[in-house]
């Protein structure tokens, strides 16, 4: 299984950004996780092949949003009212069945895409 991240970059505190994740195999559920400078990765959130989706971090809530086109297999990650805090790497990540919002449990993942929030 292959995933490509994509749609990182710099931004201004306030702004929005729109995330994309192409998987090669797409029944699959999908997560997308962040690692700040100094900090553990982080679950940001998850859909599953039936496009049940959960967000793990309080600090999102309200703010991103997942979706997934399965025309595309690509899963996307649209982040509004961003803030310095949300400065990371974010990486999208694959494992069968069900969503987790455990890192350890995601069995395959993507290279990551640097996202910056200048304040």
């Amino acid at each position: 299984v292959q995933l490509q991240a994509s749609g990182g970059g710099l931004v201004q505190s306030g702004g929005s950004l729109r995330l994309s994740c192409v998987v090669s195999r797409f029944t699959l559920a999908i997560g997308w996780f962040r690692q700040a400078p100094g900090k553990e990765r982080e679950g940001v959130s998850c859909i599953d092949s039936g496009h049940n989706s959960w967000t793990y971090a309080d600090s999102v809530k309200g703010r991103f949003t997942i979706s997934r086109d399965d025309v595309k297999n690509t899963v996307y990650l649209e982040m509004t009212s961003l803030n310095p805090e949300d400065t990371a790497i974010y990486y999208c990540a694959a494992r069968a069945f069900r969503c987790s919002a455990s890192r350890t449990a995601f069995n395959y993942w993507g290279q990551g895409t640097l996202v910056t929030v200048s304040s």
